[in-house]
């Protein structure tokens, strides 16, 4: 299941997905960790002057893919069968997989399964050519936006599940900043290209409130 050897830090759930060094992609990246090092999210987030949205969000969906890989790689041993017998965050909450093509009707299952077939699918999409096109010139498909808006909303779920389930652990590992770090990312990222619907936000709508007023 996709738990590698090595320290915990450089442990991830999937292999990592790489952008090309060299590549104007690669250069995009460089500029959102910059940016991101100023300390102001609300600016890292926007879209840099004369940049293309489709590429920009892209570049950022790779990166949020690989983050919450880490993120999730890190409590994988605490996300078991037993433990999350269901893909819930919170009482209130729980999500059963579809992919529309391998599985069409929704499957309730534990957690890890859920989270398993997510980031493998979200893999399948990032490594497609005719989705996320790595090389200058080729253009993205007309339905860019609605394949990353799916994308997003799914990995969300991850965030929601580790919050909700498996908060103690993380602050056990201390990675709880690592964690609100990424997340504050992800949802300023989110909100500025209105990307994922307010509905769909509803278990962590506290702590999105939370993280926002912050930044006032």
């Amino acid at each position: 299941m996709g738990s590698f050897l090595g320290s915990r830090s450089s442990k991830t759930f999937k292999p990592k997905k790489n952008i090309p060094e060299g590549s104007h992609q690669y250069e995009l990246l460089k500029h959102a960790e910059a940016t991101l090092g100023s300390g102001n999210l609300r600016q890292a987030v926007m879209l840099p002057e004369g940049e293309d949205l489709n590429e920009w969000i892209a570049v950022n969906t790779v990166d949020f893919f690989n983050q919450i890989n880490m993120l999730y790689g890190t409590i994988t041993e605490f996300c078991t069968e037993t433990s999350c017998s269901v893909m819930s965050a919170g009482p209130r909450y729980e999500y059963h997989w579809a992919d529309g093509t391998n599985i069409k009707k929704p499957i309730k299952c534990s957690a890890p399964k859920y989270i398993d077939y997510l980031m493998t699918w979200v893999q399948d999409q990032l490594d497609d050519e005719t989705l996320f096109p790595s090389k200058i010139g080729v253009p993205f498909p007309k339905n860019f936006m609605s394949v990353a808006k799916t994308i997003l909303k799914r990995l969300f779920r991850v965030y929601a599940h580790i919050y909700h389930q498996h908060f103690d652990s993380v602050m056990q590992l201390q990675e709880e900043a690592h964690l609100n770090t990424s997340f504050k990312h992800f949802i300023f990222f989110v909100q500025e290209f209105n990307l994922i619907d307010r509905r769909e936000l509803a278990p962590l709508q506290d702590l999105i409130e939370k993280l926002g007023s912050k930044d006032r």
